[in-house]
């Protein structure tokens, strides 16, 4: 995946649910308090990260364990399947960390080549690894995201000035996919 369209899709993504909060907090912080224990949230999040991740296995070129692979990867799927199943409580946060640290490889990935093209490319590095970390402490402590979410949603000021600062990013990571990444 080309950098620019990384980081344009990365723009639209955090930016339309802050445009949501912006103008609607109060339904806003309703369903950002219903998420960390919502279990139809959770499963898609946790099947789509199985599936990202069962692919980022199949793809890799393993040559020690080539021979495991197929093992490898029913094993992966099951996991992912079985936590839908048997780990429900805050699976909702768990699928979004294990997405987390998927995002956060890709966005590495696509930008470790172009490090050398443009310092801008460190926002966009040091983004991933804040995911990374938020993906490690929220696998480990998932109810520290529902308590986190219900202090930034406490009241509506807090919701529109998070909400803000959040738009202000995504436009910021998606001027930079429409000018300093575009030819990358």
């Amino acid at each position: 995946m080309r950098l620019s369209l990384l980081s344009i899709l990365l723009g639209l993504g955090l930016g339309a649910p802050q445009i949501y909060g912006i103008l609607k907090p109060q339904q806003f912080a309703a369903s950002v308090r219903r998420f960390p224990r919502s279990l139809p949230a959770g499963i898609f999040l946790m099947l789509l990260a199985t599936a990202w991740f069962v692919w980022n296995v199949n793809v890799e070129p393993i040559a020690d364990f080539s021979a495991f692979k197929p093992y490898m990867l029913t094993v992966f799927a099951a996991i992912g399947l079985g936590s839908c199943i048997f780990v429900q409580d805050f699976l909702a946060v768990r699928g979004l960390a294990v997405l987390f640290l998927l995002l956060g490889k890709l966005m590495v990935d696509t930008g470790r080549p172009h490090l050398s093209d443009s310092p801008w490319v460190l926002v966009i590095q040091t983004w991933a690894y804040v995911l990374v970390v938020g993906g490690i402490w929220f696998t480990i402590l998932p109810w520290k995201l529902r308590d986190f979410l219900n202090w930034a949603t406490a009241n509506e000021t807090r919701i529109k000035v998070g909400s803000s600062i959040r738009l202000g990013f995504a436009l910021f990571i998606l001027l930079l996919g429409l000018t300093a990444f575009r030819a990358m």
